[in-house]
């Protein structure tokens, strides 16, 4: 039996109230939306981000934050507007009319300027069956 337990560092990575030199390039993870609440009718989207830490924090003076900080623009059906959300926490989308539909989901830094993205594409049930 290995009997290793995981640090702190080992699990939440390094202090955030200690400057990273050099850090690494943020990274964008985004999973496809939760079966079980699409079914009705309600969008859970589950993400997270590496080097990059979600706050509500924004300017230029934040460029200089380490480790990096930054939020996410939400973009759904190639809507001419983006929603921003500085949670960390699953996005959640109500109201979407059945049949497909596209969640654009961008990393930005605090002055919205866009590091990376991922779409999510899903059909939405209809639920009037």
């Amino acid at each position: 039996m290995d009997s290793y337990t995981p640090s702190a560092k080992d699990i939440i990575g390094s202090s955030p109230l200690i400057a990273i030199k050099n850090e690494a390039p943020p990274k964008l993870i985004v999973d496809p939306p939760l079966s079980d609440p699409l079914s009705l009718g309600r969008v859970f989207i589950q993400y997270r981000t590496e080097n990059l830490r979600v706050l509500p924090v924004f300017g230029e003076g934040a460029l200089d934050v380490s480790p990096r900080i930054g939020h996410i623009h939400i973009t759904v059906d190639n809507a001419p507007w983006h929603f921003v959300d500085t949670s960390g926490e699953t996005l959640i989308l109500v109201g979407l009319e059945p049949g497909p539909h596209k969640v654009l989901i961008e990393l930005a830094d605090p002055t919205h300027k866009v590091i990376t993205s991922e779409t999510v594409t899903f059909t939405m049930p209809d639920l009037k069956r």
